[in-house]
């Protein structure tokens, strides 16, 4: 499975990016997906994942609210919906697939990633 994010580039602080995550695969099923981050000089962290039911969504701490997980009909592509984003948001994401249909936080627990896409906002 190869994943291919996009959306990503410069934005405002309190301006809003959309991030896409297509998969090789015609579609994800079945399983989850996650989005993480890693800022200069900082480790990778989870940011928001989806589980195969589109109920089943978890997000950090730091990005409740303001972020959303929202996935297509067809389950072809996840999206990071991003608002109110802040200079401390300035980070490479990555989209991940895991193997298995309940979200997860940890990077262990992703089978696939992408190369990443880079979202700087300004202040």
């Amino acid at each position: 499975v190869q994943l291919q994010a996009s959306g990503g580039g410069l934005v405002q602080a309190g301006g809003s990016l959309r991030l896409s995550c297509t998969a090789s695969e015609r579609t994800f099923s079945p399983s989850a997906m996650g989005w993480f981050r890693r800022a200069p000089d900082k480790e990778r962290e989870f940011v928001a994942s989806i589980g195969w039911s589109d109920r089943n969504t978890a997000f950090a701490d730091s990005v409740k609210g303001p972020f959303t997980i929202p996935r297509d009909e067809a389950k072809t592509t996840v999206y990071l919906l991003m608002n109110s984003l802040k200079p401390e948001d300035t980070a490479v994401y990555y989209c991940a697939q895991r193997s298995h249909t309940l979200q997860a936080v940890t990077t262990s627990d992703y089978d696939y990633w992408g190369p990443g896409t880079q979202v700087t906002v300004s202040s």
